[in-house]
């Protein structure tokens, strides 16, 4: 999968805010692709709002690992503002692509809530050499699996750990690495 994700306009210093939005558009771009994968695969979803339970499930731990990987970047309040922004960015995606699948309502908080609850159970996992170990890639698969459902269950969380998050990894360190690059003199 392709990402761009290098600034336009190169000799400014950007915000943690336009950092945090860019990212949220190219970790969006991830889960999809890695939903499109799972279908393609013959992994079924039944409606519009278990696609977007499967984008959300991606998208927690895409932003737990982008937290992870900026931990040591950035100060506690950097680190704060963005993944604060990147939420926010996340959830506002959600919104609207959940009020096009399911109607009006309050999409938000509910992917806040989720990104809280499943980065908390992240958080116990380790990452040996900064990657997703096998614990992490079990959960997120199990996850997954929880939100596909029961046709094909069993094989979803081996797609997700072997070939999903591997998939995964490229853009996400490549968009990271050149969305917090220093801008050129």
């Amino acid at each position: 999968m392709r990402v761009k994700s290098k600034w336009s306009n190169k000799g400014r210093e950007r915000t943690l805010d336009e950092v945090g939005g860019a990212a949220a558009f190219i970790l969006w771009r991830i889960a999809q692709q890695g939903l499109l994968n799972l279908e393609n695969e013959g992994f079924q979803t039944e409606t519009r709002s278990q696609r977007m339970d499967v984008i959300a499930e991606f998208l927690a731990f895409l932003v737990h690992l982008a937290d992870r990987k900026q931990a040591e970047a950035l100060d506690a309040n950097e680190r704060q503002e963005f993944i604060t922004s990147l939420a926010q960015h996340l959830a506002s995606t959600m919104q609207e692509n959940r009020t096009d699948a399911e109607g009006t309502g309050d999409y938000r908080r509910a992917l806040i809530d989720l990104l809280n609850e499943r980065g908390a159970d992240y958080a116990e996992c380790p990452t040996p050499d900064g990657e997703p170990g096998y614990a992490m890639k079990r959960y997120f698969g199990e996850c997954v699996s929880a939100v596909m459902g029961e046709k094909d269950n069993q094989w979803i969380t081996d797609q997700v750990m072997d070939v999903e998050v591997p998939e995964a990894l490229p853009p996400l360190n490549k968009a990271l690495n050149e969305l917090f690059a220093k801008p050129a003199e």
